[in-house]
């Protein structure tokens, strides 16, 4: 029981000692793109969740067999980058137009997030049982 209690001791040392010995930190100048770039991704998803929220929107999905919860999902497993880029594709849609467009867009969203197995909304996305 002694050598344990050495080992014990010994060990309760050198971790006390080495977790007071100093951390090496960073710094860095952070760019104008970087900090634009994080400040609109909330607004982004903002505009996204206002856009799932309308009525037609949602009745066109429900229509086409996807639920709106499940967009929902999705959308919050985007990153930033992904949200940006969705929100920059759906402003470039023509106002009042192209509505099979967007669904289309949504649908491959969903498709691709499906394929890569981050969902399951889609079962013939499943592989085959031999």
């Amino acid at each position: 029981m002694n050598r344990f209690h050495r080992f014990l001791a010994l060990s309760l040392i050198v971790s006390i000692a080495g977790s007071a010995l100093p951390l090496p930190a960073q710094a860095g100048v952070v760019g104008t793109e970087a900090l634009a770039a994080a400040s609109a991704a909330p607004a982004d998803r903002e505009r996204l969740a206002a856009l799932l929220a309308r009525a037609d929107l949602r009745a066109q999905l429900e229509a086409k067999g996807v639920r709106p919860a499940d967009v929902q999902a999705r959308i919050d497993a985007l990153s930033d980058e992904e949200v940006a880029q969705l929100a920059g594709r759906i402003d470039s849609l023509p106002a009042g137009g192209d509505v099979v467009g967007a669904l289309l867009f949504v649908f491959l969203v969903l498709l691709v997030t499906d394929l890569l197995g981050l969902t399951k909304v889609f079962p013939f996305t499943k592989p085959i049982k031999r």
